[in-house]
């Protein structure tokens, strides 16, 4: 696992809150998709096929999450006092015994994580080998169209225009995310490289596994002004950074909000011409989904290092007979260590409860629509399901997507 994918992602407990926004497009690019398909019949069954795929993906994702809800729990309510009780009576083999517990939930999560993320990466083929299928089925209908008219043409150099616009600012946001993986990648390693030359620091660190908690400590606890003045000036510049990733997301959600528009304009103007439209939603469903998946192996991979640091926790501090006899010198600063440790990790809990419930709905409620067929709806009917899904997607927080899991838990 590298430690540059665990730089953003650990930067504080809330990163699981971003499947939110995802999960929400999903379902209302489904919507669409149907809204411009469903006419067909055999694109009708498609769309609902793999929609129902989703909803019961989604079923299997809350699952996933209620283990990661009952698992911080466990930290919070089991482990983290069975541990105060251990180093309270100085017994170190006592503590051994508890973190072997706390190992065996994590392995148990990060083997379901696995699963479920092997999961979304069929489904997904799936929903590509159906906008195969789409593509097709327009490409046999549009050899009996000799030319587009004058609209379609007029939107066809809108959505280039707009297609151009978002290229633009996803490589811009590609660059700043590099950039801040980088800058978070050099303030876990220089915090760290601190914490190694205090024992109750190094102890911190291994129970609270995000770094802007680790930085707050630092500032607390290391009176070395050069050491502090480093760090201050590299959270400043993660904060630039930050702050201009959340200016490029807003923007491009704006973009795609324009080309969502373009694209159901498109559609409607093939409908009056009895055209297939373009699956463009359907590429947008895969691109949600795979978002999904990447968070999903974020929460892998943050599980791993968790387990990572419980195991270096054991080794150096309750088993290394040279700390040992440190255990009870060091008991102010470990007691502390889990007092903190177990407000960020009911914090975690928090996130995976509100994915918990964004998943729960996701599967009770957002596919409704598939019990009306497109086919059945007037010109009028279409035209107020149209704006009623737009509206609902204008009306994701774009700001939530960019979520705690990019901010800096400390502020200049």
């Amino acid at each position: 696992m590298a430690d540059s994918k665990m730089a953003v992602s650990q930067w504080s407990p809330g990163f699981v809150q971003e499947l939110l926004p995802a999960a929400q497009k999903t379902a209302l690019l489904y919507n669409l998709s149907y809204l411009c398909l469903g006419n067909f019949s055999n694109l009708e069954r498609i769309i609902r096929t793999r929609a129902v795929e989703t909803q019961l993906l989604f079923g299997s994702s809350d699952a996933t999450m209620l283990k990661c809800i009952l698992t911080s729990e466990n930290l919070v309510q089991s482990l983290f006092p069975m541990l105060v009780t251990a180093v309270e009576k100085n017994k170190p083999i006592l503590a051994v015994k508890f973190l072997e517990k706390a190992r065996i939930w994590i392995k148990d999560i990060i083997n379901d994580v696995e699963r479920i993320v092997e999961k979304y990466e069929l489904h997904n083929k799936d929903v590509a080998s159906s906008t195969s299928d789409v593509i097709q089925e327009k490409i046999d209908t549009d050899k009996k169209i000799t030319e587009q008219d004058q609209e379609l043409k007029m939107i066809k150099k809108n959505q280039n225009k707009m297609k151009s616009e978002l290229q633009k600012t996803t490589e811009e946001l590609t660059e700043i995310e590099k950039k801040i993986n980088s800058k978070s990648q050099e303030i876990q390693e220089f915090a760290r490289s601190i914490t190694k030359t205090s024992k109750g620091l190094g102890i911190f660190a291994a129970i609270v596994p995000f770094i802007g908690l680790i930085v707050k400590s630092i500032y607390d606890a290391v009176n070395d002004p050069e050491h502090t003045a480093h760090l201050k000036a590299l959270e400043a510049e993660l904060n630039i950074l930050i702050a201009d990733k959340t200016a490029v997301k807003q923007e491009q959600w704006q973009i795609e909000l324009q080309m969502i528009d373009w694209q159901m304009k498109a559609a409607r103007a093939s409908f009056d011409r009895n055209l297939i439209p373009d699956p463009i939603h359907l590429n947008e469903v895969q691109k949600s989904l795979t978002r999904i998946q990447e968070i999903l192996i974020q929460l892998k991979n943050f599980w791993e290092n968790v387990a990572q640091l419980l195991d270096n926790l054991e080794q150096k501090t309750f088993v290394g007979e040279d700390l040992i006899e440190d255990l009870a010198e060091l008991k102010d600063e470990f007691l502390d260590s889990i007092k903190i440790a177990t407000e960020a990790w009911c914090c975690f809990g928090v996130g995976c409860k509100r994915a918990s419930v964004m998943f729960k709905l996701q599967t009770k409620d957002a596919y409704k629509f598939l019990e009306v067929s497109p086919s059945s709806l007037s010109k009028d009917e279409w035209q107020i399901e149209y704006e009623s899904v737009k509206k609902r997607l204008e009306e994701i927080d774009t700001p939530q997507a960019v979520t705690s899991s990019d901010k800096p838990a400390i502020s200049e």
